[in-house]
């Protein structure tokens, strides 16, 4: 069985779909298993975080086949873009933006990881996305533009709200502390894996609420998500 955080030496964390880091830039002296499934990406977290085992592949799928690997906090951010409000406001203005089904991998990895690795182990867990465009199938936690579904409480964190749609790339550098500046990124667009991260300060926030969590909330946060 998994030990619990607080009482771990260091602990060890997952981090799927890790993109460049933004959720585990603050997270200081930890062990990460960062997945992320784009090379380019992956050289970035990379280069960042050279002490983290880093994954090229399919974060869906490992999270399936290494959730018992011993994790004491697991952090996944599936891909929004086919369950945000942009999307849906693109498509109603301009019928030439691609429907999309939303990707139940969402859904998927937070029914799982409430049945097997909340059942079987003592750590934390959470899933992290935008807000849909639909009324979300579980009810998640909101801070800020972000749903937050896990097993324990996340207190909100007051803090200057981002306009995704604004901001050049240097200004985007300097608010999430990362300069893509001779980085290869295989063709993306710079401004679009900037604006991707989640912002350190709240990626520390919910790492924090996760290590610091009492068993009373973990018990209110499960009865949220698994009896609604």
């Amino acid at each position: 069985m998994a030990s619990n955080p607080i009482q771990r030496e260091k602990m060890k964390i997952l981090n799927l779909y890790a993109g460049i880091g933004g959720n585990r830039k603050l997270w200081g002296d930890v062990e990460v298993v960062a997945v992320e499934n784009n090379p380019y990406i992956a050289k970035i977290y990379q280069d960042y975080f050279p002490k983290d085992e880093v994954v090229v592949g399919d974060a869906h799928e490992y999270l399936l086949n290494h959730y018992d690997d011993g994790f004491d906090f697991i952090w996944s951010s599936p891909p929004c873009t086919s369950h945000s409000r942009a999307r849906m406001w693109g498509w109603k203005n301009d019928k030439r933006v691609k429907k999309l089904y939303p990707d139940m991998h969402l859904y998927e990895e937070i029914i799982f990881l409430q049945n097997y690795y909340q059942q079987q182990f003592n750590g934390k867990w959470v899933v992290e996305n935008v807000i849909g465009y639909y009324p979300p199938l579980i009810v998640p936690q909101k801070i800020g533009r972000h749903y937050f579904w896990s097993n324990f409480v996340i207190r909100d964190l007051k803090h200057e709200k981002s306009n995704i749609n604004r901001g050049s790339i240097k200004e985007w550098e300097e608010k999430t502390g990362f300069s893509l500046q001779g980085k290869d990124v295989g063709g993306h667009r710079k401004d679009a894996i900037l604006r991707n991260c989640v912002e350190p300060e709240l990626g520390l926030h919910i790492f924090q609420e996760a290590i610091g969590v009492s068993s009373r909330e973990q018990s209110v946060a499960q009865t949220l998500q698994l009896d609604l």
